[in-house]
C-alpha cells in the first residue's frame, strides 16, 4: 500500500515519543478488560473562537491514548468478539478539495495503513456499519460526553438493538461507561510517557526561568506571559497546556486569574502558573517571587511557610502512600504556620477538622498530571478509601496562601491585620512516583529564598 509522504511525516509527528505497538498494547488491554463488549469512543469536536475561526484542533484523551488519531469526525470502535475486525476507525476521507483550505487528512486507508486499524471507513458511514459491531455484544461501553447529537445516536441505536432481544436472543443489554477502565490505564505513565513529560517539564522549566529574568517593575504582566509562551513554541512545544496565569500583586489571590494586564510593581510579588504541552503531554508550574527582587518581611515570613508545606507534602509522595497524606502534611505546616503568626487560634485539630484555614488556603494540594492537566483518574477507590500512590503516576504538588485584601476569617477567627493582605503565594513542582520514592521533573526551576531575589 503506498502512503503518502508528507502525510507520514506530519503523523509521525503527531505521535512523536509513543511508539505504534505502545497504542495497540493499549488496545488489547482495552479489549481484555470489556471481554465480550463493544466500546465506542467519539472524537472531540472542533471548537471555534468566532463564528467561522477554529482553534488548533486538540483530540480528546482517550481517544488519543488509545489511537494516537488527532483529526475531528472519528469514531473508533473495539469489538474483540467481532470475527474480523477487531478496531474500526470510522474517519473522514481524503478531499483534495477541502485539504486545499484546513490542511491533510490522513483517509481511509491511511487510517489502517498508518493507525493499525483492522477496518477503516469514511465517517458518512457509520450508521450503516457501526450496528455490525454491536449486534453480538453483550454490552455497550461508551462514555456520554458534550456531544449531545452523538450521545443520542447512540442510545437510540442501543434501544433498537433491544427491540430485537426476542427475536435474536443476543444483543447488548446493557450500556457502561468507559473511563472506569480507560482513567485507570492513563493514571500509570509507561516508560515512554514519563519520557515525553520529562520533556514538556524541563521546557516549562526553561520558561519560568527565563520568566524570572525577564520579570521587573513597569512590566506588564502580559509582557512576561508572551516571554513564557515565546518559549514554549521556540522549544517545540505545541504552546502553553492552560491558560497562563501571570498575576503580581493583589492579582495572584485569584486563583484562576487570567487577565494578565497589569503594570507590576516594585514591592510586589509576581505569581506564575504555567506550563507546556508537548507531544499531547503537559507541564504545569507555580512560582512566586518579588518583582523588584526582595521579600518584604511579610512576603518573605509566607513564602517560607508554604515553601515548607512544600517540601513536607513532597515527602510524603511515596510509593503505597494514600493519595491524601501529601496534601493532609502541607495543611498541618500551614495551620501551624498561621498560628504561630497569629493569623488563626483555636486547637490545631479543631480547626484543620473544621476547615477554618480555608479563607487563607481554599484548594487541594495537587491533582493528577498527564494528556490532561487535571488527568484521568480517581482519587478515591470508594468514600472512605483514597488512592494508593504507586510508580509512575505524576501529579502536582502545589500548596499555597491567599491573603486576599477582602479577606473575610472563619468564624471566631481573629481579623486579618493589613500588612499581610494583598499576598498571594503558591509554589508548584510536578512529581514522579518512582519504585523507592519520587523524583521532581521540575527540579530545574529553583525556589528557595535566596534564588527567588536578585
Amino acid at each position: 500500500m503506498i502512503i503518502d509522504s508528507s502525510l507520514q511525516h506530519k503523523e509521525d509527528k503527531q505521535l512523536m515519543g509513543i511508539d505504534r505497538n505502545e497504542y495497540q498494547q493499549r488496545r488489547e488491554q482495552l479489549m481484555a478488560k470489556i471481554g465480550s463488549g463493544t466500546a465506542i469512543f467519539r472524537s472531540a469536536p472542533m471548537a471555534t473562537m468566532h463564528k467561522d475561526v477554529e482553534y488548533v484542533y486538540r483530540q480528546h484523551s482517550d481517544f488519543y491514548y488509545l489511537t494516537g488519531f488527532n483529526e475531528p469526525e472519528a469514531v473508533a470502535v473495539f469489538a474483540p468478539h467481532h470475527e474480523e475486525h477487531r478496531f474500526i476507525l470510522f474517519v473522514q476521507p481524503k478531499d483534495p478539495e477541502k485539504e486545499t483550505w484546513t490542511g491533510y487528512r490522513c483517509g481511509v486507508e491511511n487510517a489502517k495503513a498508518i493507525y493499525g486499524a483492522d477496518e477503516a471507513y469514511p465517517i458518512t458511514e457509520l450508521d450503516e456499519k457501526l450496528p455490525q459491531y454491536l449486534v453480538n455484544a453483550d454490552r455497550i461501553y461508551y462514555h456520554l460526553g458534550q456531544d449531545q447529537d452523538f450521545n443520542h445516536k447512540i442510545l437510540a441505536l442501543w434501544q433498537r438493538l433491544l427491540a430485537g432481544y426476542q427475536k435474536k436472543g443476543q444483543v447488548p443489554t446493557a450500556i457502561a461507561d468507559t473511563m472506569p477502565i480507560t482513567h485507570p490505564m492513563r493514571l500509570v505513565k509507561s516508560s515512554s510517557e514519563i519520557a515525553i513529560m520529562r520533556k514538556a517539564t524541563a521546557i516549562s522549566a526553561k520558561a519560568h526561568n527565563r520568566a524570572r529574568e525577564f520579570a521587573r517593575p513597569g512590566v506588564y504582566e502580559y509582557q512576561v506571559e508572551a516571554e513564557i509562551e515565546h518559549t514554549f513554541r521556540l522549544e517545540g512545544a505545541m504552546g502553553a497546556a492552560y491558560p497562563s496565569i501571570v498575576a503580581s500583586g493583589a492579582n495572584a489571590c485569584v486563583l484562576h486569574y487570567i487577565e494578565n494586564n497589569s503594570q507590576m510593581q516594585d514591592n510586589e510579588l509576581l505569581l506564575i502558573d504555567a506550563g507546556c504541552s508537548y507531544g499531547y503531554y503537559n507541564g504545569d508550574i507555580t512560582r512566586t517571587f518579588p518583582v523588584g527582587g526582595k521579600f518584604t518581611p511579610e512576603q518573605k515570613t509566607l513564602y517560607e511557610l508554604v515553601l515548607a508545606a512544600q517540601l513536607a507534602a513532597i515527602e510524603q509522595v511515596q510509593p503505597g502512600k494514600p493519595y491524601n497524606e501529601f496534601h493532609d502534611a502541607a495543611v498541618k505546616v500551614l495551620v501551624e504556620g498561621l498560628m504561630d503568626l497569629g493569623l488563626l487560634r483555636g486547637d490545631i485539630e479543631e480547626i484543620i477538622k473544621e476547615e477554618k484555614y480555608k479563607p487563607f488556603y481554599m484548594h487541594r494540594t495537587g491533582h493528577w498530571l498527564g494528556l490532561d492537566v487535571h488527568d484521568a483518574g480517581a482519587y478515591k477507590h470508594n468514600p472512605e478509601t483514597w488512592q494508593t500512590l504507586q510508580p509512575g503516576h505524576i501529579l502536582t504538588v502545589e500548596p499555597g496562601i491567599y491573603i486576599s485584601p477582602y479577606i473575610k476569617p472563619a468564624e471566631g477567627q481573629p481579623e486579618v491585620p493589613d500588612c499581610w493582605k494583598g499576598i498571594g503565594i503558591r509554589i508548584e513542582d510536578d512529581v514522579l512516583v518512582t519504585e523507592t520514592g519520587h523524583d521532581i521533573l521540575t527540579a530545574d526551576v529553583p525556589k528557595s529564598v535566596a534564588a527567588m531575589e536578585r
